[in-house]
């Protein structure tokens, strides 16, 4: 089992940035997958961002792509979100997830979810 709790979110306005963080705890850090989600009031939970075990490959949703960069640090346990050039349409619940397998795309790919972190940007 692996215990996630999502830090940094807030409030900001369009063209600032932000920096999330994602502190694990449990199950070694650098064997689980880990990825953000995010999810606005009424739409489906959208894929962010996914970052391997050793940090060598990562992967964007289309939206984001240029603009957010995944990080992790295993010595300290913790995954980073760092957003930029945010916008609008960038508010929602950000979750930070984690998969000891393959990780994905998609959220039913992930066994370990945070508690999300609000992140709400004005025009």
């Amino acid at each position: 089992q692996v215990q996630l709790v999502e830090s940094g979110g807030g409030l900001v306005q369009a063209g600032g940035s932000l920096k999330l963080s994602c502190a694990a705890s449990g199950r070694t850090f650098s064997s689980v997958v880990m990825a953000w989600f995010r999810q606005a009031p009424g739409k489906e939970r959208e894929f962010v961002a996914v970052i391997t075990r050793s940090g060598g490959w990562v992967y964007y949703g289309d939206s984001v792509k240029g603009r957010f960069t995944i990080s992790r640090d295993n010595a300290k346990n913790v995954v980073y979100l760092q957003m930029k050039s945010l916008k609008p349409e960038d508010t929602a619940v950000y979750y930070c997830a984690g998969d000891p397998y393959y990780g994905g795309t998609s959220p039913p790919e992930y066994d370990y979810w945070g508690q999300g972190t609000q992140v709400t940007v004005s025009s």
